[in-house]
C-alpha cells in the first residue's frame, strides 16, 4: 500500500514562505476560508487562531501549497498530491538542510530560473557546475532554506 505524504518546512512567517514556494513552483497556496468559516461558526476555532493574509483568512502560522493539477478537498482546500506545509516556529533556522527541494528548468534555461528564483526573493550561494554529470545553483529562499536550482 502506498502512502499520501507532504513535506512540512519550518518558518518564522508561514503565509509569505507559501507565497515564494507557490510563485517558484508554479503551485497554488490553499485557501481553507471555507473551512475556517464552519468551525468558527461552529465555535471549534477562535478569532485569535486566524489571520488574514492577501485577503483570505488563514490559520495563524501555517500555509499550504499544492499542485495545480492534483486534486483537493473543495471545503478545506487541502490538497491531496503534491504538497509543502509552511508552519511557524518559535526557533530561526540553524545549520545546513538535511533534507532540500531541487527546482529543475527546461534544457539550457538555468539562467533564466535562477534570475526568475533571485526576482522572487532567493539568494545564490553557489554554483557546482560538474559538466555532463550536472550543472546547478545552491540558493537560499527568503527565510535561508538552502534548495538547488537545476
Amino acid at each position: 500500500m502506498t502512502l499520501n505524504w507532504k513535506l512540512v518546512i519550518d518558518s518564522t512567517n508561514a503565509a509569505a514562505l507559501a507565497d515564494f514556494w507557490a510563485a517558484a513552483l508554479g503551485y497554488q497556496v490553499e485557501d481553507p476560508g471555507a473551512l475556517i468559516e464552519q468551525l468558527l461558526a461552529a465555535g471549534q476555532l477562535t478569532d485569535e487562531a486566524v489571520v488574514e493574509h492577501r485577503g483570505r483568512k488563514t490559520f495563524r502560522g501555517y500555509a499550504a501549497i499544492r499542485h495545480p493539477e492534483d486534486p483537493f478537498d473543495e471545503t478545506s482546500g487541502v490538497g491531496r498530491g503534491r504538497r509543502l506545509l509552511f508552519q511557524d516556529v518559535p526557533e530561526a533556522k540553524s545549520g545546513k538542510n538535511r533534507l532540500h527541494l531541487d527546482v529543475h528548468s527546461g534544457p539550457g534555461d538555468l539562467a533564466e530560473l535562477v534570475a526568475r528564483l533571485e526576482d522572487l526573493g532567493a539568494t545564490r550561494v553557489r554554483e557546482v557546475n560538474q559538466g555532463p554529470a550536472g550543472h546547478w545553483w545552491v540558493m537560499q529562499d527568503p527565510e535561508g532554506n538552502e534548495f538547488c536550482a537545476a
